[in-house]
Formats: structure tokens, sequence, C-alpha cells
């Protein structure tokens, strides 16, 4: 046992964080809480550009709502803190990249906490499901974002079944980036959380806030808000010392210096 269920390692512009609750990882009201309050301090540290979360074990990423805590009394509409359950479901303003490393079991919950993140790298032993259909509940974040993320037909199979499914067939839908032999699941990650934090901050800022803003508005009307400077995180990059750097150092032939700023 730990004395936190969240670890965290800062490893430069990168924080990992990692759920660590025995025995599976599931998650109670409790737990979402500092999950949030995680995530919360990720966003607004101007030293931290990337976050990977992950699990603990090599069984269980994340199997959702702890079941025993609800047995005992926690309904499913208690108070999960800043950002939703798991800290990113709702969490407001996130604009830098968080890659999901999904080291084994994700289901329910667990399988939307990895839909919050922009990149998912599973480790191939893991399998992925839906299973609240058959306790006579639904998966409401999923219901709303899987028929986003996958084919329409394949997203209502998963959701109105509850079956499970493996990596392999998570990638075949698109719904993973990239199936790694679990040993190398870590060192993927932060290979690719190093090359982002190495990127353009207020880039990323942007191109996060154009694509959550724009998913539920016409391209036309997306477009114009871009045009109109009604996008923060986009007008702060035209305005900034890195929109200049990149043209400069495009002319210069030469790599750029990133400074968020």
């Amino acid at each position: 046992m730990t004395d936190t269920p969240i670890r965290t390692t800062r490893r430069g512009a990168v924080l990992e964080v990692t759920l660590d609750r025995p025995k599976a990882n599931a998650i109670d009201a409790a737990t979402s809480r500092i999950m949030g309050e995680v995530f919360t301090a990720f966003r607004d540290d101007p030293e931290l550009r990337v976050a990977i979360l992950t699990g603990a074990g090599e069984k269980f990423f994340c199997p959702g709502w702890d079941l025993k805590a609800a047995a005992e009394g926690e309904a499913p509409d208690t108070d999960y803190g800043v950002g939703g359950f798991g800290g990113l479901q709702e969490l407001r303003g996130l604009n830098k990249p968080v890659i999901a490393a999904v080291n084994g079991i994700a289901c329910g919950g667990g399988l939307e906490l990895a839909l919050c993140a922009d990149i998912i790298l599973s480790a191939d032993h893991a399998t992925f499901a839906l299973p609240e259909i058959r306790s006579g509940t639904v998966a409401d974040a999923a219901s709303i974002k899987l028929p986003k993320r996958i084919p329409y037909h394949i997203a209502m199979e998963l959701l109105f079944t509850g079956r499970w499914f493996d990596a392999e067939e998570a990638a075949h839908w698109g719904l993973v980036n990239h199936v790694l032999p679990a040993a190398d699941l870590m060192d993927a990650a932060r290979a690719m959380a190093n090359d982002l934090a190495a990127g353009p901050p207020l880039v990323f800022a942007a191109i996060k806030e154009i694509v959550r803003e724009a998913e539920a508005m016409k391209f036309n009307d997306a477009l114009n808000r871009i045009t109109r400077s009604q996008f923060e995180t986009v007008e702060r990059l035209y305005r900034s010392d890195d929109q200049k750097e990149g043209a400069r150092a495009f002319a210069e032939k030469r790599d750029p210096v990133w400074t968020g700023r």
C-alpha cells in the first residue's frame, strides 16, 4: 500500500502521474479529488509542459469507479472534485498535451479517463470494455466521446454490448495511437513526452483550444472565431516572442528555441 493513491514524478518539463491504488487502481471520490488537484497544478505550472498518466503494476490501468465505495454508500453523482471524475474529464483550460500510457485493463470509467488524454499508448496485453450496460447504468462520458473518436456503429456496439476488446482491435479502430510491448510502454511514453516538451507550448495550447471549442461548431464559425481574434490562446501565440522565434529560426535554418512567451 502507498500513502497516497496518486504518485507524481517530475522529469524536467514532464509530469508523470501514476494511479496507485491496490488492488485494481479503482477511483473513489477522494482519489478523484486528489487527481483533480494534481492536474490543476500541472495546468497552472509554467515549468511543466506535458503529462503522462498511467497505472501502477502490470494488470490494471484503471477499472473506473470504485464499486466497493459504491457498495458502502458513495453515490455515483458524488463530488469528484475539480475536473470531474479522475480530474481530467471536465478540467477547464487544460491546454497542455496529456499522454495516457495504458498498462493493463482499462474499463468503464478507466477507459473514459484514457479518452480524456490527447494521445493513448497501450501495452500489448491491455484490454478494454465499457461494461456499464451490464450493471444497468450508462457510460455517460464514453457515450459522448466514443462515437466521435471511432466509427459510429463500432462505438454503439461497444456501448450496447459492453464486450471486451484487445489492444490490437483498439488500434485498428484508431482508439489508441500505438501498441507496444509492456516492457517498452513507459520508455515510449517518456520519449514522446520529451519530444512534445521540446516543442512550442503556445502552439500546443492554441491547437487544444481550437480543437476543443470547434468540436460543436461549424467549420466557418470556428474559422471566423480565429480570424476575429476570439481564441485567447491563438491571440497570445500571434503576439508572442515564440512566434517571432519560429520565423527567425526558419529563416536562419536552425532549430527554434521555445520559451513559452
